[in-house]
């Protein structure tokens, strides 16, 4: 069948209609992207929380309305804020002496007979442990300054990241490993080309589990042995029954754990963009 010019332009302007998407689709591409339906969600909690308290009459102590949450969280922000550096210092430190030494030890122990025979048992032994259990112990050897809590963080931490990485450098599928020995790539090649790319997405599942634990370990020490930091002025706000200043510490607490863990995520998202878990996210996205 023969085509004229006029039909082939009026094929291709429908192809290009077809193509371009709609006014209405992108504008919900944008809204997605922005989080615009997590932000109803969240307005629409508090607006129903507000509710609650004005219909039934909820006491303050008992459960404080949003809004006076906020007027505590912003009276007392200076001192907020200040205690969120202290936390937000021994979470990050803890944090990445965990990841410095947790990730390299992951791979020794996988690669290790003997250290998976001596090592590995001790480490799942000491993850079943309640970590507030040495928060007592490390007040009592090192006082109430800034070491404990680094400790206890650094714990909370670590064994996620420990035992994550040992998975993960033990995933690398065995047909991949004599695909590329025949193709005589040495172990070093080997290594950074093909098991360190595979390890990554198993590792960051261990790498964003201890960031949001990070901010638990910290919370932890600073209540039982801390003179400072978010943990201590919760535990003075809950002591005089100042509940809408408490649940404004717990806010900024939760945005401390969610700025670390989108961290996390930031960089994962930089480092393996060929994952399915990546390409999913970028294909729900504008």
């Amino acid at each position: 069948m023969r085509r004229d010019a006029g039909g082939q332009a009026a094929d291709s302007s429908v192809a290009a209609q077809r193509d371009v998407p709609s006014t209405p689709g992108r504008w919900r591409r944008r809204w997605n992207a922005w989080g615009g339906t997590s932000i109803v969600g969240v307005l629409a909690f508090f607006a129903l929380w507000q509710l609650v308290i004005v219909v039934f009459e909820v006491p303050r102590y008992i459960l404080p309305a949003p809004t006076a949450i906020f007027r505590q969280f912003v009276r007392n922000f200076p001192m907020i804020w200040k205690y969120t550096l202290i936390t937000a210092g021994e979470t990050a430190v803890g944090y990445v002496i965990a990841v410095v030494i947790g990730v390299p030890l992951a791979m020794l122990v996988a690669f290790s007979p003997f250290l998976e025979r001596t090592l590995y048992p001790s480490a799942v032994a000491l993850e079943m442990v309640p970590k507030i259990a040495f928060a007592p112990i490390f007040v009592t050897w090192f006082g109430f300054g800034f070491p404990p809590k680094m400790i206890i963080v650094f714990m909370v931490c670590f064994f996620p990241i420990l035992l994550n990485g040992m998975l993960a450098f033990r995933s690398l599928s065995m047909d991949l490993v004599h695909f590329s020995r025949s193709t005589g790539a040495d172990p070093w090649t080997m290594f950074w080309r093909i098991r360190a790319p595979a390890a990554l997405p198993q590792m960051f599942v261990g790498l964003k589990g201890a960031a949001t634990n990070a901010t638990v370990g910290a919370v932890i020490s600073e209540r039982i042995g801390g003179d400072a930091g978010l943990g201590y002025y919760l535990q003075i706000a809950s002591g005089d029954l100042r509940t809408d200043l408490a649940f404004g510490i717990i806010f900024m607490l939760a945005a401390l754990g969610l700025a670390l863990f989108y961290s996390v995520t930031w960089i994962e998202r930089l480092l393996i963009p060929w994952h399915i878990s990546q390409r999913v996210v970028r294909q729900a996205g504008p």
